[in-house]
């Protein structure tokens, strides 16, 4: 589930080989799309691949976790691969077992622990030819995450006519619309997504019966409704933390926050099952809160989707569901089982759809007319988990299928009776994308039939004509950065085009090579949710339930240009993966510039393999021409330019060894950039930690010097004494306090404050050449700076906030007007401190080397 705020529900990541080209860095390198990244055949229905087109993935830094994801496509879809073309339905497999897991924490609750789904999976086959299993990909643990299709047979011509429709649906709606076969044949496709939250685990068992009894139903409408819709289930989104009993995956990440930046491969597995099969209608299943809970939800509305066609959809079949979760007959006084709420109808705010960051509000972004969470009502997770009798535990669980399964056939029923209208929603979204069209704002007359719509529920964009990445040294920023927010658009089914010549747009001239992104095509809301500032909704409502800025045009290290004029005339080709950018000089002492992720990775290698690499005035490293095979190779990895450079190296650089009192996403991004990592934590130092291990501490979570015990106290007072600590956040700066390294008074923010904020950056080492907007997450500021205390970074004058949600607290104090003009980034000696949140959940690429730059500084 959402965890929710009480006061408001009270029941409640094989590196891509490239091309090498001796061209100047940020200059047009090369108009093809890199060697290793060609555009492989479309890959649609039965592919079992579980992300092809995530050539960003291909180019990041590689690291442990991400190694499931270099598996052989064979092993990935146990041998049903089709990257050559579209098969027919059934598409069966025998699944190889896995090995027994008595400590499946699934066991203790009556349900199906992983090990056991392979073997449904193959029996449920064997039930007749309307059950399909294919592997979408491998969780971060490298568990196989199963795609069910339950659906009529299908010869492969019958296939291909389906996906022929769809794309008709997706590139041409205006055509779609008037063509009588995709009325009369195409067939409806629903998704239910299953354990996204791993103790969240009943959705899981409630598919497999529903499966089931879908495979073998003989009544009519069962068969009808099989002819008329194809059926997916992922059967459990997260087996890591279905295994283990936990919310995470086995990188630590709640994968119900990461559709934004598809850090874990389940999302991307997620995302690619969006693209392929474009749902209309989907239904992710969680726990719990108390009355079953059923989207839509409260204000703040996502004000890129066509929210109109959205919410009628959403709301009535929000109503089938609640009437068959009623229906079942559980009562408070019998079973402990409240009335299911709906929250757009029960609740005024605090469960709102605003960030696409949760999978119902990402999907409709690929077609999704009806997108919900539900959530059944019994909790068995967490403390109830461990303190409830096996007995009670299982007969809530019991209940929580049942729920689970009735909202599914709900929206079953919803689709067969309304799959003729919800495809031309669908047909409508688009069409309204590809021709520019206006959104059309809610309203009693828009959405007939929904009560309470009101003036909180118009949410609504400003759509740009186009954005434009820019190329050349003079106009981006970091050309690395840019190729990787081009590669993730492109993977979230964004179209890019690359100009063939130079041209001017909106008044401005830009560089053959840059790249456009027209709004004007099927996922404008995809690309406009990813690259628009976003919106101050602070005014709006007076909590928000996550997140409110994200914007990737702001936060991922690329230039990226607005433009609002009425014409689109650009000389340009459509792309397929970004051009490779990786670049070595010929001859001479080399530059690298560090101000991307991928640059520090690049130094991190060549520290690591002894190479003496010295900082620059400027911030950059200058790596000695003797090293120069090893940047021939770290360019082609990272996709990283190393220019030709006369500067003198005035500082030595060292491999820095990291103990860290970090998030899960923090600590993912630290190794996205190759740093040597160890975790620590206040237990992990009670127990005795040797810090001849590390070089420099960075702390932001879970440790806290007060709990120390006399010993570890000590060695980490003598440790900071002599090394260094990067802090982040209210830890960061109470670890501060506690050891004296820097003179100063940490002011904390509203603690339900976040987005993106506007920031003056020094020219000091951190933060120079930074961009100049940031990411705060319970922000924090520094006043009364002692001697010898730097400014590093500053929140801007006025409100520095420019999307998301803060406000001052009931006082007056912690607000933006409080923050304004204030230190947000200090440094001194031995020290430097984070009031803002540049590694926030693996997200805010553009910000993560003003950490490495720290953990360089201060080590």
């Amino acid at each position: 589930m959402r965890r929710p705020r009480p006061a408001l529900i009270a029941t409640a990541t094989a590196t891509a080989a490239a091309a090498l080209l001796l061209t100047p860095n940020g200059a047009v390198a090369d108009p093809t799309p890199r060697p290793g990244a060609q555009p492989a055949p479309p890959v649609r229905e039965g592919s079992g691949l579980s992300d092809p087109s995530d050539r960003a993935a291909a180019k990041a830094p590689e690291s442990t976790t991400d190694r499931a994801l270099t598996t052989p496509v064979t092993e990935l879809t146990d041998g049903t691969g089709t990257a050559g073309g579209t098969r027919g339905y059934p598409r069966e497999q025998v699944l190889t077992p896995d090995p027994e897991n008595p400590a499946d924490k699934s066991v203790k609750l009556g349900l199906t622990p992983y090990h056991a789904i392979a073997p449904k999976l193959n029996a449920l086959q064997r039930l007749g030819d309307r059950v399909s299993v294919e592997v979408a990909g491998r969780s971060a643990g490298g568990h196989r995450l199963y795609l069910v299709t339950v659906t009529a047979p299908e010869s492969t011509r019958q296939a291909r006519a389906q996906e022929r429709m769809r794309e008709l649906i997706e590139n041409a709606p205006s055509a779609a619309a008037k063509d009588p076969s995709v009325k009369r044949t195409y067939k409806t496709p629903v998704f239910f997504n299953n354990n996204i939250h791993g103790n969240e685990w009943e959705g899981t068992d409630a598919a497999l019966k529903l499966i089931e009894k879908l495979a073998t139903a003989q009544d009519r409408s069962t068969t009808d409704l099989l002819a008329r819709n194809r059926v997916y289930f992922n059967i459990t989104a997260n087996p890591d933390g279905r295994i283990a009993g936990t919310r995470a995956n086995a990188n630590g990440f709640d994968l119900n926050r990461d559709f934004v930046t598809a850090s874990q491969p389940e999302v991307r597995a997620m995302r690619q099952i969006a693209i392929d099969k474009q749902p209309a209608v989907m239904v992710d299943l969680h726990g719990y809160v108390n009355g079953t809970l059923i989207e839509p939800t409260t204000p703040p509305h996502g004000e890129n989707y066509e929210y109109d066609l959205f919410l009628k959809n959403t709301y009535a079949n929000a109503l089938g569901m609640e009437a068959a979760v009623n229906g079942l007959g559980y009562t408070p006084a019998k079973d402990g089982v409240e009335p299911a709420q709906i929250p757009f109808r029960d609740q005024e705010e605090g469960w709102d759809d605003w960030p696409p960051i949760f999978t119902p509000q990402y999907m409709p972004f690929h077609g999704a007319v009806a997108a919900h969470t539900v959530e059944f009502p019994m909790a068995v997770n967490n403390d109830e988990y461990d303190d409830l009798p096996v007995a009670e535990l299982r007969r809530r669980s019991s209940i929580n299928v049942a729920i689970a399964g009735a909202a599914m056939r709900a929206s079953l029923d919803y689709t067969q009776t309304h799959r003729t209208s919800l495809i031309a929603d669908q047909i409508e979204v688009f069409r309204r994308s590809v021709t520019g069209a206006a959104q059309v704002p809610v309203s009693p007359e828009t959405v007939p039939g929904v009560p309470g719509i009101g003036p909180e529920d118009v949410y609504t964009t400003d759509f740009p004509r186009a954005y434009v990445i820019p190329a050349g040294t003079k106009a981006q920023r970091s050309a690395t950065a840019a190729a990787r927010l081009v590669d993730h658009l492109l993977a979230n089914d964004v179209q890019v085009r690359r100009a063939t010549k130079d041209f001017r747009l909106g008044g401005k001239t830009y560089a053959k090579g840059s790249y456009v992104v027209d709004l004007r095509q099927p996922k404008r809301g995809m690309a406009n949710v990813m690259l628009a500032d976003g919106r101050d909704i602070s005014d709006k409502v007076s909590v928000m339930y996550d997140i409110s800025g994200w914007s990737l045009g702001r936060l991922w290290g690329a230039t990226v240009d607005t433009v609002r004029t009425s014409k689109l005339a650009v000389p340009d080709r459509a792309v397929d993966a970004a051009a490779n950018v990786g670049y070595v000089a010929p001859r001479g002492t080399l530059r690298l510039r560090l101000d991307d992720a991928r640059e520090i990775a690049a130094l991190n290698s060549l520290l690591a393999d002894g190479v003496s690499v010295r900082r620059a005035a400027d911030g950059s490293a200058v790596v000695p021409a003797s090293a120069r095979a090893k940047a021939v190779a770290l360019a082609k990895k990272y996709d990283v330019a190393f220019d030709a450079t006369k500067a003198t190296g005035t500082t030595p650089l060292h491999r820095v060894r990291v103990a860290a009192a970090v998030t899960p996403g923090e600590l993912f991004a630290l190794r996205e950039m190759n740093f040597d990592v160890v975790p620590v934590s206040t237990a992990i130092l009670n127990a005795g930690f040797d810090w001849s291990k590390a070089d420099v501490l960075f702390a932001s979570a879970g440790l806290n010097h007060a709990g120390l015990n006399t010993a570890a106290r000590a060695a980490l007072d003598a440790f900071l004494a002599r090394e260094g600590l990067v802090g982040r956040g209210a830890t960061g700066a109470a670890l501060n306090a506690a050891t004296g390294l820097l003179a100063l008074k940490p002011v904390e923010g509203n603690g339900d404050a976040n987005g993106v904020v506007r920031v003056v950056n020094s020219s000091g080492g951190v933060t120079s050449g930074a961009p100049d907007h940031s990411f705060v997450y319970a922000p924090l500021w520094f006043t009364d700076l002692g001697p010898g205390v730097r400014v590093e970074q500053s929140y801007a004058a006025g409100n520095p906030l420019v999307s998301g949600h803060w406000r001052a607290l009931e006082d007056g104090s912690g607000g933006p007007a409080q923050a304004a003009g204030r230190a947000s980034v200090v440094s001194g000696p031995h020290a430097v401190l984070f009031g803002t949140e540049p590694l926030f959940r693996d997200h805010p690429k553009g910000q993560f080397p003003q950490v490495a730059r720290a953990l360089l500084t201060v080590s």
